[in-house]
């Protein structure tokens, strides 16, 4: 692939990640379904890396994690390696043992959402912020939330992947 079709093909999926930012930083942070918000970046992450594999998801994650640390107050920077560490691991498990379908992104999604969740709740025991079951009566229903809405967010960068994806533009 020429430099000019991988700019094209990470354009789109630039566009692509649009409207999950926008309804994850202005509409759901509004609603609060169920009391919690649910993350929808890193869905996003997980549909990439499950799409492109291991190199091209370090990267994606590389720019979602900026983005997530830009646009959300009280970040630290973690979130950059996080999510890039993320979009690696989860691309090169779809890559050398799952495949390639929304079930790998679906399970992939659920242990990226899980960890996050889960550091977030081993931070608060650590500054004794709350019990471990106020803590876990909220990381729960926020990752079941937000694995609600990977169908929507994998049908969007599969319809990517279908037209620029991968090697089709070489």
């Amino acid at each position: 692939m020429t430099t000019r079709d991988q700019v094209h093909k990470w354009f789109f999926y630039a566009l692509g990640l649009i409207p999950i930012w926008v309804l994850d930083a202005f509409v759901l942070n509004r609603i609060a379904p169920f009391g919690v918000i649910p993350m929808l970046l890193p869905l996003a992450v997980a549909a990439v890396a499950v799409l492109e594999g291991a190199y091209a998801g370090t990267g994606f994650g590389l720019a979602v994690g900026l983005l997530w640390e830009l646009s959300y107050a009280g970040g630290f920077g973690g979130l950059v390696f996080g999510m890039a560490l993320a979009g690696m691991a989860v691309g090169a498990a779809s890559q050398y043992v799952l495949s390639q379908n929304f079930f790998s992104c679906l399970l992939c999604s659920a242990v990226v959402l899980g960890a996050l969740d889960g550091l977030r709740v081993l931070r608060a025991l650590f500054i004794r912020l709350d019990t471990l079951d106020v803590l876990l009566r909220v990381a729960v229903p926020e990752v079941l939330l937000s694995l609600c809405w990977t169908p929507l967010v994998y049908l969007i960068f599969r319809f990517i992947f279908r037209r620029v994806g991968g090697t089709r533009l070489a």
